[in-house]
């Protein structure tokens, strides 16, 4: 699954993620969550499945249907891994292209361990107590992985969608700094250039007035 923007303007965020695009070498199907990724997916004839747009509200209901699609194609054989690549927000001026494993799940461990990078703290694992599960552990476990699913690529578009507003704002501010100083630049030029206009015209007149006396 690729995360991008549905409109340009946001700075190099979406050719970061481009970039771990080509890096995959190996046979892959792509899920595009964002015009902007549909369409590079298109431009470089690689194998784009489906593509989706999600409003600026973004309501779970909105990205529920690409993850079912997802799910149904990984259950049905048809892809053997699911995989996000998103820009992961740090902070205001920091978003980390990243491509984040969903499934399968490789262990309690390293899922434990991307919770962490994604929340920025640690989870809680202090609690060693025996649990009973009913009816077992295992139907627990395949009731919950669909939740799991959802819920955790929903997590990965709101972070995708912090990132685009933050690199947005930090573009506009770029390029208003950039416009201000080159406002300043040219209004200078054009102080000097009617200074020395006008200094070239009373040169003439005093020259005038000389030549005439």
């Amino acid at each position: 699954m690729l995360l991008t923007t549905d409109k340009g303007l946001c700075g190099p965020l979406n050719a970061n993620l481009f970039k771990l695009v080509v890096e995959v070498k190996t046979p892959a199907k792509f899920y595009a969550v964002g015009r902007k990724g549909s369409q590079f997916l298109a431009r470089t004839k690689r194998d784009l499945i489906a593509d989706f747009t999600v409003s600026d509200r973004l309501a779970f209901s909105e990205v529920k249907p690409v993850v079912e699609l997802m799910v149904k194609a990984y259950l049905d054989g048809e892809i053997d891994t699911i995989e996000v690549i998103y820009p992961r927000f740090k902070n205001t001026l920091v978003q980390e292209p990243q491509v984040r494993p969903v499934l399968p799940l490789a262990s309690l461990a390293s899922f434990l361990a991307a919770a962490q990078t994604e929340a920025g703290s640690a989870p809680d694992t202090s609690d060693d107590r025996d649990m009973l599960f009913e009816p077992s552990a295992n139907e627990v476990l395949e009731a919950l992985i669909p939740f799991y699913v959802n819920r955790h690529i929903y997590q990965l578009v709101l972070s995708a969608r912090a990132s685009e507003h933050s690199a947005r704002m930090v573009a506009m501010k770029t390029a208003k700094d950039n416009a201000t100083k080159l406002l300043g630049e040219l209004t200078l030029e054009y102080n000097k250039a009617r200074q020395a206009a006008i200094t070239a015209e009373i040169l003439e007149i005093a020259a005038a007035q000389f030549a005439t006396g």
